[in-house]
């Protein structure tokens, strides 16, 4: 059986990990406070916005963990494709469950089946980005962890959209942010705990790419896409901000000539 290092560079990974994942889930909450103060297209907008940072911070947090990994014996290469799907699953199901919980009547309804859907989806990512791992060996899993792993993804994914439903204040969502990077944080790690190795030395090339081939400079791109539209966020006048504007601005524009 191989050594398994699940922070070989320190705490580095896992506290960077982390922040990734608050952050996400921050922006997250932000973007569906706005989408539930708005309409149309404007709601959509903020919903699609709010599911891909959500996405994006936990796949983030996910290979940025993934960064220090290692299993004694073997080198680890990652399959492009399958790491690219994971992504787009991350995406797909995140943006599922907002949009039940941003349109439906039923929120009670909507925040069971979202929460559901988003946690498989999640936890499904997790599964893909580990089926893509590359190395000389057989990987097993201990199937009780992958089952409480899979429970606190659905957990944390439920959490995640009743905060976005019900709590409105920074400092609220603030503390549920970390909240939440610490709930996903604890899905990754048990997955990994789960994780077993049997290595068999070898000799020949793996397939794919080195981690800081590929997934250092994604994850990089993506963490720059969390910052940017955080500031951007920041900066966006919230609607009852827009309608004070305009009300202040009515006067000035009916005794204008």
């Amino acid at each position: 059986m191989g050594h398994l290092d699940h922070a070989a560079l320190g705490w580095l990974t896992p506290a960077l990990s982390y922040v990734m994942a608050c952050i996400g889930a921050a922006l997250g909450l932000r973007c569906t406070v706005r989408a539930l103060g708005a309409t149309g297209r404007s709601r959509r907008n903020w919903l699609v916005t709010a599911a891909s940072a959500i996405g994006t911070g936990i796949w983030t947090m996910h290979f940025v963990a993934m960064l220090g990994f290692s299993v004694s014996g073997t080198d680890i290469r990652y399959d492009v494709p399958l790491t690219i799907v994971s992504l787009l699953v991350a995406m797909v199901v995140v943006c599922a469950g907002v949009f039940a919980v941003g349109y439906s009547r039923d929120r009670i309804r909507a925040l069971l089946l979202g929460g559901l859907t988003t946690g498989l989806g999640v936890a499904s990512m997790h599964y893909l980005g580990m089926a893509a791992v590359r190395l000389h060996g057989d990987v097993h899993y201990d199937p009780v962890l992958v089952a409480l792993s899979v429970v606190i993804a659905v957990v944390a994914a439920t959490a995640a959209l009743w905060a976005a439903l019900n709590i409105k204040s920074p400092v609220a969502v603030t503390i549920a942010s970390l909240i939440m990077g610490a709930a996903v944080s604890s899905m990754h790690y048990t997955g990994m705990f789960a994780v077993s190795v049997r290595v068999s030395p070898s000799g020949a090339a793996l397939p794919g790419a080195t981690a800081m081939q590929f997934i250092f400079p994604l994850a990089v791109g993506l963490g720059s896409y969390l910052f940017l539209t955080s500031a951007f966020v920041a900066l966006s006048p919230t609607t009852g901000e827009r309608e004070a504007s305009a009300s202040a601005q009515r006067p000035v524009e009916s005794v204008a000539p």
